[in-house]
C-alpha cells in the first residue's frame, strides 16, 4: 500500500496551509517534503483536462461520515473493491490525477517482515508521477465547512513493485500523460510506466526510516 510520498510544497510551504490554484505545469519548480498519509497533508490534485491544481487532504473522508476519524482508513483504496467498500463505491467515478515526485515502499527481507529495506520509487526524470486518485466532497456536521479529501488508488503490483513490494503485492495506480484522461473518465489504463526505485540504506542494515 502507498502511505508516505514525497510531495510538492505550494508556495514552498507543507501543505497544510489553506489550498492554493495553480498549474501543473508549475509544479516541478516546488520544493518536495516527504509526508506521511497519518498526518493527512495536502497533495496537488486535478480532476479534470482542464490544468488548475488544487491542494487537497489526503485521507478521504466519504459525505456520510458523522466525523473525520475514518480517513486513516481510507488514504488508499483497492480498484478491485470500488464498488463494494462503502467509502468508495458512491464515488468511485470521482477520479482525480494525484501528483507526487515520488513514493516509498517497504520490501520485506524476511518472511516476517522484521527486517526490511525502503526504497525511493520515482520516474527517471525530473517529471511529477501521477497517480490515479478518488476525491470526495465532506461537510462537517460541527461546522457547515465543505472539505475536499482524496484517496490514492492501489492496484496488484507489477514489474519492479512486485519486487518490491513483495508482501502484500500492491502499488499505486500510475498512469502515463496519454493514460490520464483515460483515468478520468472511468477506465483503468494499463501500467506501463517505467519506474527507478531507489534503496535508501544498504541491505542487512537497522532501518528507521
Amino acid at each position: 500500500m502507498c502511505y508516505s510520498v514525497q510531495t510538492y510544497m505550494p508556495g514552498g510551504e507543507a501543505g497544510n496551509k489553506t489550498p492554493v490554484h495553480t498549474s501543473r505545469y508549475d509544479i516541478p519548480r516546488l520544493p518536495t517534503i516527504r509526508v506521511s498519509g497519518f498526518t493527512f497533508p495536502r497533495l496537488p490534485i486535478q480532476t479534470s483536462s482542464v490544468d488548475q491544481i488544487d491542494w487537497v487532504s489526503w485521507g478521504l473522508i466519504p459525505a456520510w461520515a458523522t466525523n473525520e476519524d475514518i480517513r486513516q482508513h481510507t488514504l488508499n483504496a483497492r480498484i478491485e473493491t470500488l464498488a463494494e467498500k462503502p467509502s468508495f463505491r458512491d464515488i468511485q467515478h470521482q477520479r482525480c490525477l494525484m501528483f507526487v515526485a515520488g513514493f516509498y515502499e517497504w520490501q520485506w527481507l524476511d518472511p516476517k517482515g522484521k527486517r526490511k529495506q525502503p526504497f525511493f520509487i520515482h520516474l527517471d526524470s525530473s517529471a511529477p508521477l501521477v497517480m490515479g486518485g478518488l476525491v470526495s466532497q465532506w461537510i462537517d456536521p460541527k461546522t457547515s465547512v465543505s472539505r475536499t479529501t482524496c484517496t490514492i488508488v492501489t492496484r496488484e503490483a507489477v514489474g519492479i513493485m512486485e519486487e518490491i513490494h513483495n508482501s502484500k503485492k500492491r502499488m499505486p495506480v500510475i498512469l502515463e500523460p496519454h493514460q490520464e484522461l483515460a483515468w478520468l473518465k472511468g477506465n483503468l489504463p494499463e501500467p506501463t510506466v517505467s519506474l527507478q526505485a531507489e534503496p535508501l540504506i544498504e541491505p542487512g542494515q537497522l532501518s528507521l526510516f
